[in-house]
């Protein structure tokens, strides 16, 4: 019998546990949205958003546990991932920042914006943010909802999909730290490490480790339904916010081109000769 470590408040119905741990998500993800937000006034700079945004994860995850009111091995293992996480990247994109001015993306959409700016920053940046962050947690949340049952080859598979993701993820975001910091790279694309293999090797680090959860998932009851989570991530990286928008800013850029032709966009490969 595996055992559980009670944090409970309040007994809960078994068919509505989900379903609390979904609203308790949401709120306490909302009210941390619109924390930020206010952060962002102040500061003035939007691109505080994505120092929120691994954070968030954690406080979607720290709501459904405390709504679920025990907290399983299974809860407890995935709730360690979201947090080892979510809060390393919450320092490296906060520690990045400092010092600098304002993102180049969101200083653009404050240009743009003009007299909408505070009512458009609120809904498309902070609470948008805020609802794609659940949406990906649905697994996280499944996991830490689902009956308690022993550890099964899902869990072990899932749980190491998830460290490789986690270790392409912070030594990219490692390698190119330490490329910035050399004053010929100004200007440069980085071609070595990881970055020789594939052209986003972090986000192809962060899309793999919330499959690895959603692996983890799939061992309880339901878990399958949460396909939607790791499918939005994939999604966002691969087609909207990710590659897509990063890249722009290098149409035209000749070495950019070239590192293009050889390099695979996302799945570590080979360069080609």
């Amino acid at each position: 019998m595996v055992p559980s470590y009670t944090i409970r408040l309040a007994p809960k119905g078994g068919s509505t546990i989900m379903q609390d741990a979904v609203l308790a998500a949401t709120l306490a993800v909302l009210v941390y949205m619109l924390l930020w937000f206010i952060v962002s006034l102040v500061l003035k700079r939007n691109d505080v958003a994505d120092v929120a945004w691994g954070g968030g994860f954690i406080v979607a995850d720290l709501a459904a546990l405390v709504s679920r009111g025990t907290a399983t091995d299974r809860a407890l293992l995935v709730s360690a991932l979201v947090f080892i996480w979510g809060l390393r990247l919450a320092l490296h994109i906060g520690l990045r920042n400092r010092g600098k001015g304002e993102d180049a993306r969101y200083r653009k959409w404050r240009e743009e914006w003009g007299k909408y700016f505070v009512l458009r920053s609120l809904f498309q940046i902070f609470i948008l943010q805020g609802v794609l962050l659940l949406v990906i947690s649905l697994p996280v949340v499944r996991a830490i909802t689902a009956p308690d049952a022993p550890f099964g080859i899902m869990d072990l598979l899932g749980a190491a999909i998830w460290l490789m993701g986690f270790l392409f993820e912070a030594v990219a975001d490692w390698q190119l730290l330490q490329f910035k910091k050399v004053p010929d790279s100004k200007g440069r694309i980085i071609m070595t490490g990881l970055w020789q293999y594939s052209r986003h090797p972090n986000y192809f680090g962060e899309v793999t480790l919330w499959w690895g959860i959603y692996l983890i998932a799939l061992a309880v009851p339901g878990g399958w339904m949460t396909v939607i989570g790791p499918m939005t991530i994939t999604a966002l990286i691969l087609g909207v916010s990710g590659i897509p928008m990063l890249e722009k800013k290098y149409e035209g850029n000749r070495e950019f081109d070239e590192y293009k032709r050889r390099t695979s966009a996302f799945f570590p490969l080979p360069p080609k000769s």
